[in-house]
């Protein structure tokens, strides 16, 4: 019997903790969407692979296609987030989790359109919220994974507010974030998840 990819999605998440480090374990995560993350060094976040941080200096693309039928009628939108859980160290995480980028207003382009071109990258649409950070973990404190999770949004017009932590983006003020309590008060629904780790050396 063929494995069904979203579960095998979720069974990896769990196997490497990331439910339920970042995603909490209840209510459960069912992906509903393969989350591709590719770097302009054509490095890709594969689920768990180790990148450097030459490799993850800039800022990626994403693509995605929904597998299932998403919760709305109308065009969906998305909000992408990177976090860093093992903030300083996966054995000392006194800073997880150290916010990295939040972006909303994600689109896919139209099914038509992708399949006429073969170009499945999604539009970002809004200016970003918290810019890319790419991942700097310290020497010496081990092998950090850096999660990509991509939320849908409760509708086209969601954005953040002018005042909100997200948009305080000094450097120190990113430590100490969660992405779930963020997503919890803005009615975020987590839709697809991937994640690399870069080791600090």
């Amino acid at each position: 019997m063929l494995l069904d990819p979203l579960n095998a999605v979720r069974e990896d998440l769990e196997d490497n903790d990331i439910i339920p480090d970042v995603i909490p374990a209840d209510p459960p995560f069912h992906p509903k969407t393969l989350l591709v993350v590719t770097f302009p060094t054509g490095q890709e976040a594969l689920l768990g692979n180790t990148l450097t941080k030459m490799d993850t200096a800039d800022e990626p693309t994403i693509a995605f296609t929904p597998m299932q039928v998403p919760d709305v009628t109308d065009e969906p939108t998305f909000t992408l987030v990177m976090t860093d859980p093992d903030a300083p160290s996966r054995e000392n995480p006194k800073f997880s989790q150290w916010r990295h980028w939040v972006v909303t207003g994600v689109k896919p382009p139209p099914a038509s359109e992708a399949v006429e071109t073969g170009n499945f990258v999604a539009h970002l649409t809004k200016p970003v919220v918290t810019p890319y950070c790419p991942p700097s973990p310290p020497a010496g404190s081990g092998k950090h994974r850096y999660v990509l999770l991509l939320f849908q949004e409760p509708n086209a017009d969601f954005s953040v507010p002018a005042n909100a932590p997200e948009r305080d983006n000094k450097f120190v003020n990113r430590r100490n974030w969660d992405v779930a309590r963020f997503a919890k008060k803005y009615g975020l629904k987590p839709v697809g998840v991937n994640y690399f780790y870069v080791v600090g050396e």
